[in-house]
């Protein structure tokens, strides 16, 4: 079910997640790669668990809206 926020609302949202999703795994491969890059790249985990999230949010944009016979 839509609420009552408009499209465009909806992708900004998405956008400024993207941003911060890029922004905050870069950050965390700049500090693995100049203090810890001879042990296991841990930013992996950030990036994939979030990247989930990231793509729920996106699934939930770019969605086609329900009919109300399907709910």
């Amino acid at each position: 079910m839509r609420s009552a926020k408009s499209e465009s609302v909806r992708k900004w949202g998405l956008r400024i997640h993207v941003v911060f999703y890029v922004l905050a795994n870069l950050a965390q491969v700049v500090v693995w790669q100049r203090y810890d890059r001879d042990h296991f790249f841990w930013p992996m985990w950030s990036m994939v668990f979030w990247g989930i999230g990231l793509v729920f949010h996106l699934l939930g944009v770019y969605s086609p809206p329900r009919s109300k016979a399907d709910q």
